[in-house]
């Protein structure tokens, strides 16, 4: 179970519960708890813990709240701001915490997962990429959602040619209690096909894209309700794009085949690294060099998930009613590749390379 605690009082009492539950622990600091934060199987923190996570990590299942004697309004506060299921004081409530302890958690019923692909330097073809692996996962009837991170591209609706079918972007999108409903989001996002909802960026002005908050909340929602998420994210630091680094159970890097794009490349690989070791590589050409996708991969030391060759007819494609690989085409193949390696993985978040 994952521990965030500093008091050496609760500490002590925590070890000595988790041996009496025949429990591991996993003693971390909250700047570090990331990572590991939804694979837990329980959570225990104390209130300085729980008052840095409110903001930083998503609201989970199976989280204590210890307190160092009985909880006053303060302590209840942030238990229902961080979602804590038990609200416990030490040594008071330890028999209690042993049991809790000694549930076995229930998996969700509705478990997705969330993508985010990230373009190694300007060009790099990351929309695309997300696009195509939303409409693959679509073509297997998932239930996917779509979300344009980056309100400084075209947009993804524009790129799959739904930019006139009505519904709900970004700008508005009004989040109270940072939460939403996954069925009222779905319901009010522009369709594509019966199995992909979108949510893009407005056309017009600067400012039109997600905050931290929202992103948040429509990421969890899709995630909440069993759908695959995928994000087009942005490689330059900021808030919302931080944040979708931080939610992702795996980062896709997209990168052209030459040495300049590998260069530029491995330096959003290490600040992504520092959010979310969880990445792998998808190495795009034409490679006028030769530079293959092993080769670059091994320079970026990630996971080879596909080498794609060109796409010859997506600029015409783009041009005349939006993207629709198919399955065989090089784009399609490597949104394939994608979809294989989210499936194979653990959920546990330890793909890290």
């Amino acid at each position: 179970m994952l521990v965030l605690v500093d008091d050496p009082a609760l500490l002590h009492s925590i070890r000595r519960v988790a041996a009496a539950a025949d429990r591991a622990l996993n003693e971390v600091d909250v700047a570090d708890a990331r990572h590991v934060w939804g694979s837990a199987p329980i959570v225990v923190l104390d209130a300085r813990a729980a008052a840095a996570c409110r903001n930083r990590l998503p609201r989970r299942r199976r989280v204590v709240l210890l307190c160092d004697g009985p909880p006053g309004i303060d302590e209840w506060r942030i238990a229902t701001a961080v979602g804590a299921e038990h609200v416990l004081a030490v040594p008071e409530d330890e028999s209690a915490l042993v049991a809790v302890l000694g549930e076995q958690p229930q998996r969700p019923e509705a478990d997705g997962t969330v993508v985010a692909v990230v373009g190694g330097c300007g060009g790099a073809g990351a929309s695309t990429l997300a696009a195509a692996t939303a409409l693959a996962a679509a073509s297997r009837q998932r239930p996917t959602l779509l979300l344009d991170t980056d309100s400084w591209g075209s947009g993804l609706d524009v790129l799959l040619g739904i930019e006139d079918v009505p519904g709900l972007r970004w700008s508005g999108l009004s989040i109270e209690g940072g939460r939403i409903s996954s069925g009222a989001l779905r319901d009010a996002l522009p369709a594509c096909g019966e199995w992909l909802r979108v949510l893009a960026c407005s056309r017009t002005g600067h400012g039109a894209g997600p905050t931290a908050a929202a992103v948040r909340a429509v990421t969890d929602a899709g995630r909440h309700a069993g759908d695959l998420v995928v994000c087009d994210v942005s490689r330059f630091p900021g808030p919302a794009t931080e944040t979708v680094l931080e939610l992702a159970d795996l980062v896709v890097l997209v990168v052209p085949a030459t040495v300049r794009a590998c260069i530029a490349a491995g330096k959003v690989s290490q600040w992504i690294t520092e959010r979310n070791p969880n990445q792998g590589l998808v190495v795009r050409g034409p490679a006028p060099g030769g530079l293959r996708g092993a080769d670059a991969a091994e320079v970026l030391d990630l996971p080879l998930i596909a080498s794609m060759r060109a796409e010859r007819a997506l600029t015409g494609m783009l041009e005349h009613g939006g993207l629709r690989p198919g399955r065989r085409s090089p784009l399609g193949a490597a949104a394939e590749a994608v979809l294989d390696t989210v499936g194979s993985r653990p959920r546990s978040r330890e793909w890290a390379a």
